[in-house]
């Protein structure tokens, strides 16, 4: 399964979009300053996951939700759920 995955930061509040195998995982390299491009944002929390069977459906999604539609659609789901 592969999974894209949404953070948001704590500090700012900004998201961040991205794709793992292991969402968990990432979250704690996130965390732990790891990964470069979220380095300076850290603590992040994780507010969405969905799993995907393959790895370009996944892409996919993690695409569309980069894009002004996508990050819409995201904010409207975010906002439903808390």
């Amino acid at each position: 399964m592969h999974y894209v995955y949404v953070l948001r930061s704590l500090k700012d509040g900004s998201l961040y979009k991205g794709m793992s195998k292991h969402p968990q995982e990432r979250l704690k390299q996130h965390n732990a300053g790891k990964v470069r491009a979220t380095k300076g944002r850290r603590p992040f929390a994780l507010v969405y996951q969905k799993a995907f069977k393959g790895l370009e459906q996944a892409r996919a999604h993690e695409v569309f939700l980069k894009t002004r539609h996508g990050a819409g659609r995201l904010a409207k789901e975010l906002r439903g759920s808390v």
